[in-house]
């Protein structure tokens, strides 16, 4: 009896540390998302307001556009940017966007895939050792982006899918990023990078782009195109990062309630033991007196 009682004053002591441990994690992981919450938050309208004025006007009929970055040309080599974590210990996070880039893959470019010619560009560690541990075509520049998650390092990566798509080297290029809504909900997105995507609508009025070019469309609109790509780009390594430290929290946070939880019934298993002990003791002590007054 006394054997089962140490291990489960044994079993109370482990949890109990891991419980601080998972406590001091949400807390680190709640001051972190603020940080990327605030982030993401600023920089989101910027970024969707561009981008919509980038499909307005490559959509526009009447404003032929002269530029690479919107030439949709036969899909034969493409390259998929994967947005995970360097981290675990953030739930199903890093799983569910290496099973979506999966699902990517096998409903839009399995036949490219078949032929070697899908490439991967993991931005964060977790999504680069699956990758390269499973035999996938990777490029490893820029796996390590989120030791020093700067606009200037996130431009570098993205140029990789710009060079390569405007050279020929990709003919198309696709996103899988977990866009954050708030710390307990990811959505996890597979998005067209390049080329750029037209605005489907039948309301071809809506898509008018009423703009004054100065100096001339072309120049102007080579110009803008890779500094707007760039930060939808950027826009969508945020979302993750954000997701992540979300993610992380409310794992942590239910893991501390699971410890508690664990931690309840361990102790009333212990308080059971303890009493059944007390209680054969105490036969043991009236059965012996008992029988000395015989």
């Amino acid at each position: 009896m006394s054997g089962q009682l140490k291990e489960v004053r044994n079993r109370i002591k482990s949890i109990q540390s891991g419980q601080q441990i998972t406590k001091a994690m949400k807390m680190v992981s709640a001051a972190k998302l603020r940080r990327a919450q605030d982030a993401i938050l600023l920089m989101r309208p910027y970024a969707v307001k561009l981008q919509e004025m980038l499909q307005n006007i490559v959509s526009n009929s009447e404003g032929n556009i002269d530029t690479p970055l919107a030439a949709h040309r036969q899909v034969e080599k493409v390259l998929i940017v994967v947005v995970t974590s360097d981290r675990g210990l953030c739930g199903a996070f890093n799983s569910n966007l290496i099973k979506t880039t999966k699902r990517l893959i096998r409903e839009k470019y399995q036949e490219q895939f078949e032929q070697g010619n899908v490439e991967l560009l993991p931005i964060g560690k977790k999504g680069y050792d699956h990758f390269v541990q499973n035999g996938y075509k990777v490029n490893s520049a820029f796996w390590q982006l989120f030791s020093n998650l700067t606009f200037e390092q996130v431009k570098e990566a993205a140029s990789i899918a710009l060079n390569g798509f405007i050279n020929g080297t990709y003919d198309a290029v696709d996103i899988v990023y977990s866009e954050f809504k708030n710390a307990a909900t990811q959505v996890y997105v597979t998005e067209q990078f390049l080329p750029i995507a037209k605005v489907e609508n039948q309301d071809k009025s809506s898509l008018k782009a009423d703009f004054i070019f100065e100096p001339e469309k072309d120049t102007l609109i080579g110009e803008l195109m890779p500094k707007i790509l760039n930060t939808q780009f950027f826009k969508a390594v945020l979302d993750n990062h954000a997701s992540e430290h979300g993610a992380r929290m409310t794992a942590m946070d239910k893991a501390t309630e699971n410890a508690s939880e664990l931690l309840r019934n361990l102790k009333i298993s212990y308080n059971r033991a303890r009493q059944a002990a007390i209680t054969t003791e105490l036969t043991e002590i009236v059965s012996g007196a008992a029988a000395l007054a015989n």
